[in-house]
């Protein structure tokens, strides 16, 4: 069983990796504003972009988007394996779905936060508490097992 949780644990933290490199790549300049906020903090000289030259990040963050692009595809394998091995380990698919979608929830919000700066107002716990708890409600729930008909006793 531990096994299982383990694995399960492992594919919701590499969905949510998943999700923040696609943002990552797909999303507005948030590569190219901490590149700039990189090299102001390292004391790398600037050149002004208006006299035609260029700076590193106007470039670089091209590279950076496709290295997270790939990093989607990578971890989407990886956690896709990971699933399946919680799967293979469990003793219940409902045990493994609810703990895959605890750990996604859960390290995309401290992800996002860690990364984007995003800030989850006490509304947004309520409702993943909710979610977890239903998941949780889900998971106990006994499953009904079809019963066997009765046999007869031939005299």
């Amino acid at each position: 069983m531990l096994p299982g949780v383990f694995y399960a644990l492992l594919a919701g933290f590499l969905g949510a990796v998943a999700s923040s490199s696609a943002k990552l790549s797909l999303g507005t300049d948030y590569l190219k504003g901490v590149c700039e906020t990189g090299l102001r903090t390292w004391g790398a000289p600037r050149a002004s972009a208006q006299g035609g030259q260029t700076t590193a990040c106007d470039w670089l963050h091209v590279p950076l988007r496709l290295l997270c692009g790939g990093l989607v595809f990578t971890c989407n394998a990886v956690m896709w394996t990971f699933l399946s091995k919680a799967l293979r380990y469990s003793s219940s698919s409902a045990r493994t779905t609810v703990t895959t979608t605890a750990s996604n929830l859960i390290s995309s919000a401290f992800l996002g936060q860690l990364i984007f700066g995003d800030s989850h107002i006490a509304l947004w716990w309520v409702g993943v508490s909710l979610t977890l708890s239903g998941l949780l409600v889900l998971r106990r729930a006994s499953p009904n097992h079809a019963r066997s008909p009765p046999t007869s006793k031939d005299n």
